[in-house]
């Protein structure tokens, strides 16, 4: 198997295990539509691509530690992880989808969801209120 096509796999079965995980919700929430899309978009990626998105994430992570530390979410490394977030969401969205108010919306439910926080709470506790808090500046 090629690197190409261990890539393609890749892929499809990241696609399909949060399909599995998530699709329904996803499907209900925001339409048939926006997750057709949102999985187009991540099968079409090249591994450049994607390598980016796993870039984003490390970024967004590090300057969100920063911001906290300074402890502003309306700081510059507390918006810098807003933007960075917002660049990581345009990555799996489907062109043209982006708007504050959605980023908002998300920003939300990372703290009202537990299945989300949980992934903010690894990087440090009161990260997912902290990048919420940042995000509703940054989309003000």
């Amino acid at each position: 198997m090629s690197d190409t096509q261990k890539f393609e796999a890749f892929k499809k079965n990241l696609i399909d295990q949060n399909e599995q995980k998530y699709g329904a919700e996803v499907r209900e929430r925001w339409g048939d539509d926006a997750a057709d899309a949102s999985n187009a978009k991540m099968a079409g990626m090249t591994e450049e691509q994607w390598n980016r998105t796993q870039e984003l994430q490390q970024q967004i992570s590090e300057a969100l530690l920063a911001g906290m530390e300074a402890g502003d979410p309306a700081g510059a490394d507390a918006q810098r992880a807003a933007d960075l977030h917002r660049q990581w969401l345009c990555a799996f969205w489907k062109e043209g989808t982006y708007s504050k108010q959605a980023h908002r919306g998300l920003a939300e439910m990372y703290v009202a969801d537990d299945r989300f926080k949980a992934y903010y709470e690894a990087i440090a506790p009161g990260a997912a209120v902290f990048l919420c808090d940042a995000v509703k500046v940054y989309c003000a």
